[in-house]
């Protein structure tokens, strides 16, 4: 008797086990990656012609994350596919997130705290290699981004070269194939502290990388993390390593320090690739007027993200307001988009509904040429200079 409810209560073990293992990342992902429920405005036949018509760049989504196949359309989060297609995306960056903080939020985060990406890789029986290293982490989702490539060639297509950028665009047709694939990272604690790492990781496709996320790490403090300092030794030798190879600095989630260091060591264009401006928004991710500027003189962009944290509402008009205020303050050639789509946060629309954006936009007074330039021309123009390496762009 005993023997028989002991096998009874093992298969049921191994039932509540196969749900964990089975269906709460698609639940944890439906929970975390949400769409507001509030109407969004009409959009006019003059936007849907001028949106199909642009080239359209977002600097940030956080999609490799998930466990779903991004080549299928899905019941859950922001983004995939057929949604970009949808949305006439020209190229997407995709980030890797490799570490999240227990209890992450804006103002304070310890680096030691339990790590939330560790049980989610356990959870969503990633190869054991990523359970306990962020480095691995990293080069896993490079390998599922090369790997989606290689299963649909005719609709999503690598980007590491400006080559790459150029061959993209002009195969791009009617159908809105292919979208150009872009591999970036948010933050560089999953170096481990090993320089040998950052070639590792652009040999699998590297390309952006902000320096760090929600903790200060080995290269600089964060905006969010307990000391919130500037560069180390190690940030200082990474840096222009970086620009050097054709990997662009991304200062989001940078602390101040980190931010006006970066800015004054630069060569090459820095990007903010999802965030606001204070102006708009007075969250400390945000940035100030003084660090828009020196991100314009550096040639750079700011992304401009679509959730609260970055525009305080999932409105398109607050999307635009922090737009607006960058083009008044330094020109709306260092405007772009940087969505942070499935980042664990809630936006107004996903992504085959960007043309919320354009709409917006227009309602705003932009201008078409300048309308283009957001949505797409000005990210490109610092992608293509970006990564080539600093010797091919002398």
């Amino acid at each position: 008797m005993i023997g028989r409810v002991l096998k009874i209560l093992g298969v049921l073990l191994l039932l509540a086990l196969a749900g964990v293992f089975i269906l709460g990342p698609g639940m944890a992902e439906r929970d975390m990656n949400t769409i507001a429920d509030a109407p969004l405005p009409e959009i006019s036949d003059e936007a849907r012609a001028l949106h199909a018509d642009l080239t359209i760049v977002d600097l940030h989504s956080d999609t490799l994350l998930w466990k779903r196949d991004m080549l299928d359309a899905a019941d859950r989060g922001h983004m995939d596919l057929p949604r970009l297609i949808e949305g006439n995306v020209a190229l997407q960056v995709f980030s890797s997130v490799s570490k999240s903080p227990a209890g992450q939020n804006f103002d304070r985060n310890s680096a030691e705290a339990r790590d939330n990406i560790t049980l989610l890789s356990i959870g969503q029986l990633q190869p054991v290699r990523t359970w306990f290293s962020t480095f691995e982490r990293s080069a896993w989702h490079a390998s599922r981004l090369e790997s989606a490539a290689n299963s649909a060639p005719n609709a999503l297509r690598l980007v590491r070269t400006p080559d790459d950028v150029d061959a993209v665009l002009d195969a791009r047709n009617a159908t809105g194939r292919p979208i150009g694939a872009m591999f970036s990272v948010e933050g560089l604690h999953n170096l481990e502290g090993d320089v040998a790492n950052l070639q590792r990781l652009y040999d699998g496709g590297l390309r952006m990388a902000g320096l760090v996320h929600f903790f200060d790490n080995r290269l600089a403090g964060s905006m969010h993390g307990e000391a919130k300092g500037g560069l180390t030794d190690f940030g200082r030798e990474i840096v222009p390593r970086m620009e050097d190879m054709g990997i662009i600095v991304d200062i989001a989630h940078c602390s101040h320090e980190c931010v006006a260091e970066v800015l004054t060591m630069a060569r090459r264009p820095v990007v903010s690739s999802h965030g606001g401006v204070q102006a708009t928004c007075p969250i400390n991710r945000n940035l100030t007027d003084e660090e828009i500027r020196g991100v314009a003189q550096t040639g750079g962009v700011i992304g401009i993200g679509y959730f609260d944290g970055a525009v305080c509402d999932t409105s398109p008009a607050a999307i635009v307001a922090a737009m607006r205020h960058v083009t008044d303050l330094v020109g709306v050639e260092h405007v772009a988009l940087g969505s942070d789509f499935d980042g664990s946060v809630e936006v107004g629309f996903d992504t085959s509904q960007i043309v919320q954006v354009t709409q917006a936009l227009m309602d705003d007074g932009f201008s078409e040429d300048e309308i283009r330039a957001i949505m797409g021309l000005n990210a490109l123009r610092v992608i293509r200079a970006g990564i080539a390496p600093m010797e091919d762009a002398a």
